[in-house]
């Protein structure tokens, strides 16, 4: 009888829903496919329509930021200062991607092109011609839709230059270009339809293909040219290019004047427009099969089930003893089994999810990811409470107790992680280690609490200095700490270790020697290209070494270990 209630329980109810479920399919498909073709065809034009207008202000936004970015990169004052074209083109070109670009143009104050990382060779004409550097070599920041010396339509934003002294000295100009079949290519897969770009009304760049071939250098429709060229309206509607129907979006592009010299056009075939409404009646229609396949086997897998809640959940639990978190609870409904089935299934998640983040932590921090943390929010009662008895383990396990910086042991372990990918990559690896000056006769004078303190400054600067995610600072032991720059050249490392020396130099730790006014550290630096068989501790005694030298040569100085850099600073 107790199972012949449970099956009544549930068949009942299922078949009602299977019918339900069919009967309505049945109407939904019935009126939807009424309309939707026609909805499929305006929904997909106006995520396109929108979708354009978002890339073009993403474009805007994208030269904006790179100019402005670069205008006040110290690197590029100095080059545009001393016009040193090849500099600019080092510096520059790399950052392209960075910031979605396609081109830089420098110039000097009096609009003569420095570097175009677009033409490398061509410079030393003047810019003055085009209104966003105009602007900017009046002081201001621009951004327009126009067209240059080579590129013929593009989104560019100029920003002005100062030295040190607050003189302009020069324009940084940042593009994306609209005139490439890179860029009509890339929008014809973001769009999922056909792109052109008009200069004029001309076509310079198209998706679009006959007989072979892009149909570059026709022209726009007259009608549609009076619409978008001269009128400076948008364009939206059914008409026939180039032979074959099209529901169309055209966009003008306005320059810095407000005229119309170039536009954007997206468009649809009617009769892929056509194909897509069929694919979506025919998915409607498998979708209502699915349904009643999915219902039926339902009804089945219930039928079969639900006589044995009992055994199954006690099959479960034995699991659960042995320690197979893994098991998946099978046991459904709302009677008091599958009350506690689902009780049962709440422990269970929550222990894996502990053990699953536990792991997680335990690999990130074996990476030197000493940041990553368990979620205690995710956790209540006493699991919460054993959350952070593991998380008050796990940093006393991996930072350092008195500073709050990383401690030895997140060091080697980033360390080890950076070294082999150096050498996966081939690239070069630089660490410092920094030792505080006389720090045994600072905490004779002014005791060990006043000696914490400082060491705390110290860990407070590294800190502060390093700005890369994937650098990384530690405490060394006693009175040393170690810093971590990847894929860093001396330059790099230089600026780096001179910020933190300088900054140590400055911080206000009282001194009684007389021959310094303050607490000052020397530092080591080792840059290296790790191969196969070359060793972490090898490339650790060139810094130890190069310490040893910094020390023995004064203090408060940065010495390169060998193969790292030429003398001490």
């Amino acid at each position: 009888m107790f199972r012949k209630s449970f099956k009544v329980k549930i068949i009942l109810p299922t078949v009602a829903v299977l019918v339900a479920l069919v009967v309505v399919i049945n109407v939904f498909l019935a009126l939807r496919f009424l309309n939707m073709g026609e909805e499929l065809i305006d929904e997909k034009f106006i995520a396109n329509i929108n979708s354009l207008n978002l890339f073009l202000e993403n474009s805007g936004a994208s030269t904006k930021a790179a100019a402005v970015s670069m205008s006040f990169n110290p690197d590029v004052v100095n080059a545009v200062r001393d016009g040193d074209t090849y500099e600019l083109l080092q510096i520059l070109t790399p950052m392209q991607d960075l910031y979605k670009i396609q081109y830089y143009t420098v110039t000097d104050a009096e609009g003569t092109v420095l570097a175009r990382t677009h033409e490398p060779s061509h410079f030393g004409d003047s810019a003055v011609g085009q209104q966003s550097i105009i602007n900017a070599l009046d002081g201001k920041v621009a951004s327009y839709f126009e067209t240059g010396y080579i590129v013929k339509v593009a989104a560019c934003s100029c920003a002005p230059i100062y030295d040190a002294d607050g003189a302009l000295i020069g324009v940084v100009s940042a593009g994306v270009r609209f005139d490439t079949p890179e860029t009509v290519q890339e929008l014809k897969e973001l769009l999922n339809s056909e792109v052109t770009v008009f200069f004029g009304d001309t076509r310079i760049a198209t998706t679009i293909i006959r007989d072979g071939e892009y149909m570059i250098g026709t022209q726009l429709d007259p009608y549609i040219s009076e619409t978008v060229i001269k009128n400076k309206q948008e364009f939206m509607g059914d008409t026939d290019i180039l032979g074959e129907k099209y529901r169309v979006y055209y966009k003008p592009l306005l320059d810095a004047q407000g005229e119309v010299f170039a536009a954007f056009f997206s468009g649809i075939p009617e009769e892929e427009l056509i194909q897509e409404t069929n694919k979506a009646i025919r998915d409607g229609i498998i979708l209502g099969l699915g349904g009643l396949v999915i219902s039926t086997a339902l009804l089945f897998f219930i039928i079969s089930t639900i006589s044995k809640p009992i055994t199954i959940l006690t099959g479960d639990m034995h699991h659960i003893a042995d320690g197979d978190l893994k098991i998946d609870i099978k046991v459904k409904g709302e009677d008091e089994v599958a009350h506690l089935s689902r009780s049962l299934h709440r422990i269970t998640n929550t222990l894996r999810k502990l053990l699953e983040d536990i792991n997680i932590m335990i690999s990130e921090q074996e990476k030197g990811n000493t940041d990553y943390c368990l979620d205690t929010d995710a956790f209540h009662g006493d699991y919460k409470i054993l959350v952070n008895h593991i998380l008050e383990l796990a940093n006393f396990g991996m930072r350092d107790q008195l500073t709050g910086i990383p401690n030895r042991r997140s060091f080697d372990n980033r360390l080890a992680l950076e070294w082999n990918r150096a050498i996966r990559e081939k690239k070069s690896i630089c660490i410092f280690i920094i030792d505080v000056d006389k720090f045994k006769n600072y905490n004779d004078t002014y005791g060990h609490q006043q000696g914490d303190l400082a060491l705390q400054t110290v860990a407070n600067v590294l800190a502060q200095s390093i700005k890369r995610a994937m650098d990384f600072a530690a405490r060394w032991g006693g009175e040393e700490f170690i810093v971590l720059l990847p894929d860093t050249d001396s330059s790099g490392a230089l600026r780096v270790a001179e910020q933190i020396r300088a900054q140590i130099e400055s911080a206000a730790i009282p001194c009684t020697d007389e021959k310094a006014a303050k607490v000052t550290a020397s530092i080591g630096v080792a840059i290296q290209a790790p191969t196969p068989s070359s060793t972490i501790d090898s490339f650790i005694l060139k810094a130890d070494e190069a310490l040893y030298r910094a020390k023995e040569t004064g203090r408060n100085r940065i010495v390169f270990g060998e193969d790292s850099a030429d003398g001490a600073v």
